[in-house]
């Protein structure tokens, strides 16, 4: 006697596994993809460290050096971000933010180009926990205008 079908139990079963392996398969590829568009935020001294891709998009941060920022024709603006320990030349074709100047934190999204140039097509201005408005530095006495360099923490290094 053969018998002529799948019971109730066992298409429950097959519904289940289908399921599972479509669910399953649906998270691997998001996973890759996600990982694929994923960029990291380095620091000057993880870029000149020579362990990234190269090519790679990526986010680069640090602080403007003073005394760096020069304006080219147009939007051109080329300066030097600095992690406290080195420093890596910046190309930016665009409007900056209205929180960019010399000593500040920024963030910038682009790429390393030949001559370790870090070309960028995004820049975003930061300021960091440490901030005080003038008037208040003035009263607790940190006039001096420095920063830290603790916020830029490197993400090849250990911690």
């Amino acid at each position: 006697m053969s018998r002529p079908g799948l019971t109730k139990r066992q298409k429950r079963m097959v519904a289940v596994a289908a399921l599972v392996t479509g669910v399953s398969l649906a998270a691997a590829l998001g996973v890759t993809a996600f990982r694929k568009n994923m960029m990291y935020f380095y620091t000057p001294s993880d870029l000149l460290s020579g362990t990234l891709p190269a090519g790679a998009a990526l986010q680069l941060g640090g602080l403007v050096e003073r005394g760096s920022l020069k304006h080219g024709e147009g939007l051109k603006i080329e300066f030097v971000m600095s992690d406290c320990k080195n420093a890596v030349p910046v190309r930016y074709d665009g409007v900056l933010p209205d929180l960019f100047r010399e000593g500040q934190g920024v963030v910038a999204t682009g790429h390393m180009e030949a001559g370790q140039v870090f070309v960028a097509s995004t820049i975003l201005a930061k300021h960091d926990e440490n901030y005080m408005p003038p008037n208040v530095a003035k009263a607790v006495g940190n006039v001096d205008g420095k920063h830290s360099c603790a916020p830029f923490k490197s993400v090849t290094a250990p911690s």
